[in-house]
């Protein structure tokens, strides 16, 4: 069979390398508690939280900040390259301020969660997966937020908007804008607990 017939063509694209990465002193702090819980010949182990720092840091993952963990962590880059691939909460492109993730499996299917996309379109003038031109928001749709009691749910940034409705879009909105965080519901976990 010739070279390049098309039956056997990688299909992966390498991340942009981005800006040169290094975490802040008080991150590399935070690394070097994480690492410590684990022993040396499980190091790898610590890929994700590592991660999460890029990513607060920094607000996406680049090349060169994948590049940065796997040699802190002592592994390959391709290492470093398939938890981010897999894992759908790490960004690889710069996203909004406030990351909109709605929900769209069964439970907030049945409850309206396309009308809720729908409505966060038209509010923002944007499309699912795109970043408004002010920055301030990125809508995604993604699978199972595991909060089916309380659907459709709507994950902003690492807090909750629970029981969504789309006539609730255009407060969660000017909430965000005007209040920040405190316009969210909080996670069920945390209301429940009393």
């Amino acid at each position: 069979m010739p070279y390049g017939s098309g039956l056997h063509r990688s299909e992966r694209v390498l991340p942009e390398p981005g800006p040169a990465f290094a975490y802040t002193p008080e991150n590399l702090q935070e690394f070097e508690k994480v690492v410590q819980r684990y022993p040396a010949e499980h190091r790898r182990s610590a890929i994700l939280p590592a991660l999460h720092l890029v990513q607060a840091q920094q607000g996406y993952i680049t090349g060169n900040s994948m590049a940065y963990v796997a040699e802190r962590i002592g592994c390959s880059r391709a290492d470093v390259e398939d938890m981010v691939s897999f894992y759908t909460m790490y960004f690889t492109r710069p996203v909004g301020t406030y990351v909109l993730q709605v929900c769209r499996t069964l439970s907030c299917a049945l409850c309206g969660a396309e009308r809720i996309t729908e409505a966060l379109e038209e509010k923002l003038g944007i499309r699912a997966g795109q970043t408004d031109p002010t920055g301030t928001f990125t809508l995604l749709e993604v699978e199972c937020l595991g909060a089916c009691d309380r659907a459709p749910v709507i994950m902003v940034n690492d807090d909750w908007h629970e029981c969504a409705r789309p006539e609730d879009v255009d407060t969660l909105i000017e909430g965000l804008r005007t209040r920040g965080p405190a316009a969210l519901t909080g996670c069920h976990l945390h209301v429940e607990k009393d």
